[in-house]
């Protein structure tokens, strides 16, 4: 049998060396080719090149539109080999002015809304570029920027657009790389204006100056900012952070004393008939009671109505309510991870940004002038070559006519270049008049004043930073306060009270007696319960816990594998049945099994243990948990499962293991923690802690024996220290080792 034939480099390679070399080539081609945007142009990869598609179209702002099909058809093919969707939704997003602040793309057609709908296929509507995807792109054909070939060498795409208006912080940014994400919230173009102007004048002013300028995002739907200007401040001097941005609503009066609400802004990206899908819900599952009902009224513009339950109820409550529970209030996070000119990932604060914009700006401007300049000087080159011609025109036609070699008489005879030459043999017969003559000497003169002066330009930069900042100002006069897009849509307000009115307080409260089953199973029984003996469980099952309560408390699961879960008394299933499985309603580990369940206590600590005797003492407002996963509290050992929980109220703890031996220490030997495995509360050989108590000494240490409860008042045998071996407890204490 013959082997195949081989060729080529073959190298023995790990497999995790190989795995790692391509899968760093797959992160850096989506960090840098994706989906983190450039400080510079604010553009991802796709962005840039559908506008510069666009370009090369010639979709001008003053121009006519062309099909969306014919644009995304020359990016996938000369520029960007991806998906033709991908390509156009990336489109249609910066054409929708409730997604983007300054659109960069003028849509005819059906490019989506504010509900959520998509656009129309991309062979009905039409698009074209904006003023604002111009001003990006200005002097791009001068040199102003580095291009490089496209994917197949066919042609060349810009690497970065000039930028004459400051995208980045404008229209903001969002994507998901590989290990690391950005997050940019569009801005008020007049502010940044504003910032860079007095970053050009105070280039060493420190970020709170800046901020004074851009006080906070200005988002395309509006809505009010509600956080403090300490965070504000904090996320700009970071480049990390989150705003709060709550709808904007204002109470309509109606006849007889009654009002309603009406939402006329909802927060960016937030889809309205979701939200109002998710507020119906919540009346239909009554989470709403000071709420009526809900109409969506809006046309193009946004107008939600809410109908409060009666006059009584106040709008600023029941909008509170609908905040906490909906999203009608979001937090939009600031992660300003982008690509520096150098391509390298970064989180820069507003300052860098700002900075690493005015730099670009700097260098467009030197580029664009020595292009201009190298332009000049070989048009002044040929100018020059004409003027001698001029002088001379009688020997230059002589030279034409009679000489073999006209080109070289007459580079020897007047001494003029190549170029000059050409010239001179080049023009035509009518541009001998004397008029012309003066035009050629008009335009020489104009050319080198120009000349004069961008060489001046480029010999001072003070003057060059002028130059930055009265472009600053044109694109400040052409999209910012007073144009269409630019006068603010997001207002600043102060950051709400602390005090929130909490869900509970809309809960209406009513006496509960909670059931678990042994196989696991909740319920509710309304009222409080004594004779339970009626109750009826699932063949084979049986009542293992019972708990009375109210609708409006927290009630706590403490689990064996030392995790907290926190469910609303309220959300509990009806006593009718047997109810429902406790691991429906918590996502509860396999192998775990309830410990206890108790209403939770504002301002109570709990004393948390370990099979293994090892514990701690935790706020009870610690161990609250926020989703169905529950909370981690008590890390466990091998082979320990938690074991006791139970209120810390005392100024003593005893402890008695499972060999029989009682140790009596004081409660303030344990620490307080949020989390972890604690400290040993009792030494064992063999075994683990049978039982636990907290009491107070002065009282003595009681324990049920058989129908009686006894006390031990001297307990001086069994006082110590922490983690302590202990002694045998007092004659006639439980063989079970139990206190109760």
């Amino acid at each position: 049998m013959t082997q195949p034939a081989v060729s080529g480099d073959i190298r023995d390679t790990s497999l995790s060396e190989a795995l790692g070399e391509r899968y760093l080539a797959y992160a850096m081609s989506t960090i840098v080719s994706r989906s983190l945007p450039d400080v510079r142009d604010g553009l991802k990869p796709v962005h840039r090149r559908l506008l510069f598609a666009m370009r090369q179209l010639k979709l001008d702002p003053e121009g006519g539109f062309k099909k969306c099909a014919r644009v995304v058809g020359d990016v996938i093919g000369k520029y960007h080999p991806h998906g033709d969707m991908s390509v156009y939704d990336a489109m249609v997003r910066l054409a929708q002015d409730f997604a983007v602040r300054y659109p960069l793309v003028e849509g005819q057609g059906n490019f989506g809304n504010i509900d959520g709908d998509n656009a129309a296929a991309m062979r009905y509507t039409e698009a074209k570029l904006t003023a604002v995807a111009a001003a990006l792109m200005e002097n791009l054909d001068d040199d102003t920027v580095d291009f490089r070939p496209t994917y197949d060498g066919s042609e060349e795409e810009p690497m970065v657009m000039p930028a004459a208006f400051p995208n980045l912080l404008a229209n903001g940014a969002a994507g998901i790389a590989v290990g690391m994400a950005t997050s940019i919230p569009p801005h008020n173009v007049g502010e940044i204006c504003n910032a860079l102007t007095h970053l050009i004048a105070a280039p060493d002013c420190a970020i709170d100056d800046l901020v004074r300028h851009i006080p906070g995002p200005d988002f395309p739907t509006g809505g009010v900012l509600v956080e403090s200007q300490a965070a504000i401040h904090e996320a700009y001097r970071t480049g990390r952070g989150s705003f709060r941005l709550r709808a904007r609503w204002e109470v309509e009066k109606l006849s007889h004393g009654l009002y309603q609400i009406i939402v006329t802004e909802i927060p960016y990206q937030v889809q309205k008939s979701k939200v109002i899908e998710k507020i119906a819900e919540l009346l239909n599952d009554k989470k709403l009671p000071l709420l009526a009902d809900i109409r969506d009224e809006s046309a193009e513009d946004v107008r939600v109505v809410l109908e409060p339950r009666n006059r009584t109820v106040e709008a600023e409550m029941l909008m509170e309510q609908l905040f906490r529970q909906t999203d009608l209030e979001v937090r939009i996070s600031l992660n300003m991870n982008v690509l520096d000119r150098d391509a390298v990932p970064s989180v820069m604060n507003l300052k860098q940004v700002l900075q690493a914009f005015l730099d670009h700006r700097m260098e467009v401007l030197e580029r664009r002038s020595r292009f201009r300049l190298d332009k000049i000087e070989r048009r002044l080159e040929v100018l020059e070559g004409y003027l001698v011609a001029y002088l001379n025109l009688d020997e230059v036609i002589r030279i034409i006519r009679e000489e073999d070699e006209p080109k070289a008489v007459m580079m020897r005879t007047f001494g003029l270049t190549e170029v000059q030459t050409e010239a001179i043999l080049n023009m035509r017969l009518r541009s001998l008049r004397k008029l012309e003559e003066f035009e050629i000497r008009k335009e020489h003169d104009q050319l080198s004043a120009e000349k004069s002066d961008l060489e001046a330009l480029l010999a001072d930069v003070g003057r060059r930073w002028s130059t930055i900042a009265s472009q600053i100002a044109a694109t400040r006069k052409a999209f910012g306060p007073g144009t269409p897009l630019g006068d603010r849509r997001t207002e600043l307000a102060d950051a709400p009270s602390a005090v929130v009115v909490p869900i509970e307080a809309f809960i209406e409260r009513e006496p509960i007696t909670l059931l678990l089953s042994e196989k696991g199973w909740i319920r509710a029984m309304k009222g409080h319960v004594d004779l339970l003996d009626t109750v009826k469980f699932k063949e084979g099952d049986q009542l293992k816990l019972a708990l009375k309560a109210e609708t409006t408390d927290k009630l706590l699961v403490f689990t064996s594998d030392g995790r907290f879960y926190t469910i609303g008394g309220d959300k509990l299933p009806s006593g009718r049945g047997f109810g429902e499985p406790l691991r429906l309603m918590i996502d509860m580990a396999n192998d775990a099994e309830v410990l206890c369940v108790f209403a939770h206590k504002p301002g109570r600590k709990l004393l948390l243990s370990s099979s293994g005797g090892r514990g701690f003492v935790v706020e009870e407002a610690e161990v609250l948990a926020q989703t169905k996963s529950g909370k981690m509290v008590l890390n466990l050992g091998d082979g320990e499962s938690a074991a006791f929980c139970l209120p810390f109220e005392g100024d003593a703890v005893a402890i008695i293991g499972d060999n029989r031996k009682l140790l009596v220490f004081m409660a303030d030997e344990i620490p307080l923690m949020a989390r972890g495995r604690g400290v040993l509360l009792q030494k064992y050989r063999d075994g683990g802690v049978a039982d636990i108590k907290v009491f107070t000494l002065a009282e003595g240490l009681s324990w049920k024996s058989g129908e009686r409860t006894r006390t031990e008042q001297d307990l001086t045998p069994w006082l110590g220290k922490r983690a302590s071996v202990g002694r045998l407890p007092p004659t006639g204490f439980p063989r079970v080792n139990k206190f109760t």
